[in-house]
């Protein structure tokens, strides 16, 4: 079997209007949900989504940190849409005893 064809499918990411958000939509036509594998770092995401002919494929980094464990995506209508909250700045400080 040949190896099939590897492309960038088109994504559109943006912010919500309070900037607390990231939503990233991309097109993935005649791809089947069960196909798609996402992977999600707090400041990365790797797509990879076959069909019949071709092989979707994208790596982006994020322009800030975001929550992986608390993002949500929904593929519908060739439509795959994924919904993450930035990262609290301060989620991982540590606090720091004074003497």
């Amino acid at each position: 079997m040949a190896e099939k064809i590897k492309m960038t499918p088109e994504v559109c990411s943006y912010t919500d209007e309070e900037h607390n958000r990231l939503t990233m939509e991309i097109s993935l036509p005649g791809v089947k949900k069960e196909d798609i594998k996402l992977k999600m770092h707090d400041d990365s995401v790797y797509l990879s989504a076959p069909r019949d002919d071709v092989e979707y494929v994208t790596a982006f980094a994020f322009c800030c940190p975001v929550a992986p464990d608390k993002a949500e995506a929904k593929y519908e209508n060739g439509l795959l849409r994924i919904n993450a909250p930035f990262k609290d700045v301060m989620e991982d400080a540590v606090s720091v005893s004074i003497s």
